[in-house]
């Protein structure tokens, strides 16, 4: 018979990614259609008119995996999110933490809170066809509604911490001592790197990095970047054909 926690963080999950109530989704870049369909929601390829988070069920579980291994090994640090939208991948960790009586880690809720950044022509060539910032009036949430989407779980207190501004600005100075899982959703080539070259020496041996895009061509490239500049061969494991993850080495 499943546990309380896992009824409880299962039912968060789908109560996240809306799969309860199966709401439409917004056209965007890559897909047009706007009528709710399970599996996309369960792959995360839609972006939902009303759910709080749009990485899907697959990648839910992912995170869960990955929060839950760091505290059953006593892996040292805090839990971070660079780009978070609505706020729902950060309040399932804020959740996981509750759901285990931690009252010491500390979620990082990192974003500009106002979207994405323009492209220019110095930038990735995949970043500049995709045109995110085209789309900040769906990606852009302001700070104040992911707060108050914390609130609505019960989730908002002293263990979640906000950093807003871009990341080129904030990370470098980020008062973020150490994590034991780290998640990137920034899309971006230069929003990928700017967070892994930050918050990536901060991560403890054990500890986990997330790429929520790791199939766009700009972030793949910043990722395999870093790993070559730091020499990291541990491997990449695939989550749901879009996200990947590794784990650092002890």
């Amino acid at each position: 018979m499943p546990s309380q926690n896992a009824l409880y963080l299962d039912l968060l999950k789908k109560v996240l990614t809306n799969t309860i109530y199966g709401d439409r989704p917004h056209p965007n870049v890559w897909q047009d259609n706007t009528d709710y369909r399970q599996a996309a929601r369960a792959k995360g390829t839609d972006w939902p008119t009303v759910a709080h988070t749009m990485i899907g069920l697959e990648r839910l579980d992912n995170l869960q995996h990955c929060v839950e291994a760091a505290l059953a090994d006593g892996v040292p640090g805090d839990f971070a999110e660079t780009g978070v939208w609505r706020g729902g991948a950060c309040i399932f960790m804020r959740a996981v933490l509750q759901a285990f009586g931690d009252t010491v880690r500390t979620v990082w809720v990192v974003d500009s809170f106002q979207g994405m950044p323009e492209t220019s022509a110095q930038d990735h060539e995949s970043d500049q066809a995709m045109a995110l910032h085209e789309y900040n009036d769906v990606l852009g949430v302001p700070l104040e509604t992911v707060r108050q989407n914390f609130a609505r779980y019960g989730l908002l207190d002293e263990q979640v911490r906000f950093l807003p501004g871009w990341f080129r600005d904030t990370l470098p100075t980020a008062p973020i001592q150490e994590l034991a899982v780290l998640r990137l959703d920034g899309d971006l080539y230069e929003s990928t790197m700017d967070s892994l070259r930050n918050l990536y020496p901060k991560l403890s041996p054990g500890g986990f990095v997330i790429i929520d895009d790791y199939v766009l061509p700009s972030c793949q490239d910043a990722v395999k970047g870093f790993r070559a500049e730091l020499g990291i061969t541990e491997p990449i494991h695939d989550i749901d054909g879009t996200g990947a993850y590794w784990r650092r080495s002890w």
